[in-house]
């Protein structure tokens, strides 16, 4: 019971390290997509958003 509770830890730990990371670390064009914006308010910038 010992054994499992420290592999939960430890993935909880990584999972959590691996967040942080992606959150404030990496570079943020790493993960946007290619994809146009939505512009549900018209073609011009309105600045509503």
């Amino acid at each position: 019971m010992n054994d499992i509770q420290n592999i939960l830890v430890y993935v909880i730990v990584a999972i959590a390290i691996g967040y942080l990371a992606k959150k404030y670390v990496l570079p943020k064009t790493l993960f946007s997509s290619k994809k146009s914006k939505n512009k549900s308010c018209g073609e011009d910038d309105c600045g509503c958003h």
